[in-house]
């Protein structure tokens, strides 16, 4: 089995943003050693310009880069139809450069100095959670012609599994693959709270790696985006200094 997963991982390409070329030759040395393909940018338009025309299946992405930033990037990408799993690298450790980071999109962020061991254990995350939402999703679409669509609904939260479609009162709500993991995983178990710990390894395939932070900023956006009030949250419901869950009044579940 393990064998299977190594040639999958070896035919994955990751796209590498950065302008510093010890980071490229570090970030290259190691990666093509787990057998991925490697294709890099040293500035952020060529970095956009390979995004759309390689499509790659992941991106390591600096945040300090010349002619285009990274956050730019980051954003360009994300309001795309592309759809991959964005690993934002910098040497700024400040707190709002994570949170603007993930704000804009990106999946998941390190720091410089960073440990090899750590970065690959990231990308080996990201590219599973990538393929298994993908794999999911392609499932769904297989069998949503015999079978009624999955619908959690909550309130005036509504939520089809099949169709990755969220809506409040009727209204559309755009949300990100990562958003839409991390609200389906609350669902299934509404009125029961979950751990930050939890939903950073569940939704973000972590065991040991990962920063707790993602899960907040996570959950932040999601609010801004489902509910009326977000001083006063009634859907996702923080409990404080354990984790999160989602309201379990009037749930119900169709399929």
């Amino acid at each position: 089995m393990e064998e299977n997963n190594n040639v999958e991982e070896a035919k994955k390409t990751i796209l590498i943003v950065d302008d510093e070329e010890p980071i490229i030759n570090l970030l290259e040395y190691n990666l093509e050693k787990e057998g991925y393909n490697l294709i890099e940018a040293r500035d952020g338009e060529t970095g956009l310009k390979l995004a759309f025309d390689k499509k790659p299946d992941l991106i390591l992405l600096d945040l300090m880069l010349p002619r285009i930033d990274g956050l730019t990037v980051c954003k360009r990408i994300r309001n795309s139809p592309l759809n991959i799993p964005i690993i934002m690298i910098s040497a700024k450790a400040e707190e709002i450069d994570k949170i603007l980071g993930l704000e804009l999109g990106a999946d998941d962020y390190i720091t410089k100095p960073f440990s090899i061991r750590e970065l690959v254990a990231r990308v080996k995350a990201n590219l599973r959670k990538a393929e298994l939402s993908s794999y999911n999703m392609d499932e769904s679409n297989k069998e949503k012609n015999e079978n009624h669509d999955k619908i959690i609904r909550i309130g005036e939260l509504y939520i089809n599994l099949d169709k990755f479609e969220v809506r409040v009162n009727d209204k559309l709500i755009e949300l990100t693959l990562r958003e839409f993991e991390v609200l389906r995983y609350l669902a299934n178990q509404p009125g029961q709270v979950v751990t930050r710990e939890a939903l950073l390894e569940k939704v973000w395939g972590y065991e040991y790696y990962g920063d707790i932070r993602t899960v907040d900023v996570t959950i932040r956006r999601i609010r801004e985006k489902i509910e009326q009030d977000t001083s006063s949250p009634k859907l996702l419901i923080t409990k404080r200094g354990v984790g999160y869950y989602l309201s379990s009044r009037e749930k119900e579940q169709e399929g």
